[in-house]
């Protein structure tokens, strides 16, 4: 079947009714109804307004319901989504709405100035839709209008599972760079886990309808991270897509674990997504600091993407929601299921390691497929339903989209062990991998030991220049105890080999993670070194 976004949300908005609820916001309630007709609204409006099937979509939002809502308008009106960091200054932004060739922009009224600025500078947009604000923008559309006047009807064109939807990376190295997924991809992939965990899987629309109906209605999700990135944005178009609910945080500047979970009481969510510890720690630290002030029963789910989560913080949450599943998934822009694992009540893995997931394999750089318990790394590759690769860039295409004994696989560049029973333990990303006297360390690996002290909140691991070493291991690590350098080092040449104990151990009280938990390894690179005089 060629399935398509478009189709799905026509056929589910259909067969939902006023007590479902679309999308929450404080006091803010949006029917399956009620989203439907606007959605239907918009997609007509930005037809009528110049945008054509194929043109693509900005998303300069915070986490709030236009985000969905304008995304379920694009995938019926067939425009492309493009997701842009609301932290970005003007030339970034520039790159983004040109590199992607944006036709409309949908924009929060907070970011009128920096729209002002640069709009001029972007002739290939021809429509901006400003979300919220007491006045709109002379050269905008009012969403609201846009999503409360017109035809509400389904607009009944024909879609293509090839309709494209762009993820623009975080740009470890270069630019960022967008990831082309198409619709029939992106759900083929999430399908594919669901057939090797022995679920069912719709066959057409009609038994998609039906899942919705008998399941999907009465799931409520909370991005907790931002819907700009893959975690937020992947999880929360999963749920809506399946007639699920999806709940944002009131508090969408900043990460607030209270807003949380008052949040998760009053609308009895059952599942949220997060970015590792980041995340978890201050939700866990809410619970911990008062315990039984918030129904957290509902909660069956939790899922982590992008940043490793500690065992221990997995531990300490199950105390207060012994019902729920909590997950860490591997994946990445270029391609989502390398990995998962799953900890419970009843027991989980350590942190790092993941049961490989289906058409996944592991090549050396040479490649070679790595044998399983043999110690050797290698890059996490993944077939099956992959990306098209970036767009507009053929050659980094080339770079992390290869073609390996006539299958096509996604190569982001995380380096994995591969054990004996067959699941793989993570090393980390390859560009971030630090080569000190020969030997390979991986940041990710030192700094899961060094988070596992009970006085360390926070770390990140660099290599610096080093006469002797070539380059050498340098932590920077943020406390919420007391703890020296030494005590430091000693802890973590205790859990790992000792060429990987850093030789220098910094303090800083914010490690300046991006709002999805990721790191800034090139600033804390440059911090690292001013501070040792390099």
């Amino acid at each position: 079947m060629d399935w398509n976004f478009g189709d799905m949300l026509d056929a589910v908005g259909a067969a939902l009714g006023p007590s479902d609820i679309a999308l929450a916001h404080g006091d803010r309630r949006i029917s399956w109804p009620e989203m439907t007709a606007r959605s239907n609204r918009l997609a007509r409006a930005l037809h009528g307004l110049g945008a054509k099937p194929g043109d693509k979509a900005g998303f300069y939002l915070r986490n709030q319901p236009e985000y969905m809502e304008g995304l379920a308008a694009c995938f019926k009106a067939r425009l492309a989504h493009v997701n842009v960091n609301y932290r970005y200054l003007d030339d970034e932004l520039v790159y983004i709405f040109d590199n992607s060739d944006s036709t409309v922009v949908f924009f929060d009224a907070d970011f009128a100035a920096e729209v002002e600025r640069v709009r001029r500078r972007l002739p290939k947009v021809l429509v901006w839709v400003q979300v919220g604000g007491e006045k709109t923008l002379p050269f905008a559309k009012a969403y609201e209008t846009l999503a409360t006047t017109g035809d509400a009807s389904a607009l009944n064109i024909p879609r293509s599972g090839d309709d494209l939807l762009l993820l623009y990376t975080g740009g470890t190295t270069g630019m960022p760079k967008g990831v082309m997924w198409t619709h029939a991809i992106w759900r083929e992939a999430g399908m594919e886990g669901a057939r090797k965990a022995g679920l069912p899987v719709p066959a057409n629309m009609e038994e998609h309808v039906q899942n919705a109906l008998t399941v999907g209605r009465f799931s409520r999700q909370v991005p907790a991270c931002p819907l700009m990135h893959g975690t937020g944005l992947f999880t929360a178009m999963g749920a809506l897509l399946n007639g699920g609910g999806i709940v944002t945080l009131t508090e969408n500047r900043k990460f607030d674990p209270v807003n949380l979970w008052e949040t998760v009481e009053r609308e009895g969510v059952t599942s949220m997504a997060i970015v590792g510890d980041a995340f978890a720690k201050p939700m866990l630290q809410a619970l911990d600091s008062n315990p039984g002030r918030w129904n957290v029963s509902s909660v069956l789910a939790i899922i982590s993407s992008g940043v490793m989560w500690s065992a221990e913080v997995k531990q300490g949450l199950l105390r207060h929601m012994p019902q729920a599943a909590l997950t860490d998934s591997f994946g990445a822009s270029e391609a989502v299921g390398f990995g998962s694992s799953v900890t419970t009540a009843d027991g989980g893995t350590q942190t790092s390691k993941f049961e490989i997931g289906p058409a996944c394999k592991v090549f050396t750089e040479d490649d070679r497929e790595v044998v399983p318990g043999s110690g050797e790394p290698g890059f996490i590759a993944r077939g099956g339903a992959v990306p098209l690769g970036y767009y507009k860039d053929p050659e980094k295409t080339a770079k992390t989209y290869k073609t390996i004994g006539g299958m096509r696989y996604a190569i982001p560049g995380d380096w994995c062990i591969v054990e004996a029973d067959g699941s793989i333990t993570l090393l980390g990303r390859g560009s971030n991998c630090i080569n000190t006297a020969g030997e390979k360390v991986y940041p990710e690996e030192v700094e899961e030991a060094l988070k596992s002290h009970a006085a360390v909140s926070d770390a990140l691991v660099v290599g610096v220049p080093d006469d002797k070493w070539g380059q050498a291991v340098t932590a920077v690590v943020s406390l919420d105890g007391a703890a020296t350098e030494d005590e430091l080092r000693a802890f973590v040449q205790a859990r790992l080999a000792r060429y990987k104990a850093p030789k220098r151990i910094l303090f800083k009280d914010n490690l300046g993670r991006a709002s999805n938990g990721k790191a800034d390894y090139k600033s804390i690179k440059a911090f690292a070194m001013k501070e040792l005089g390099l």
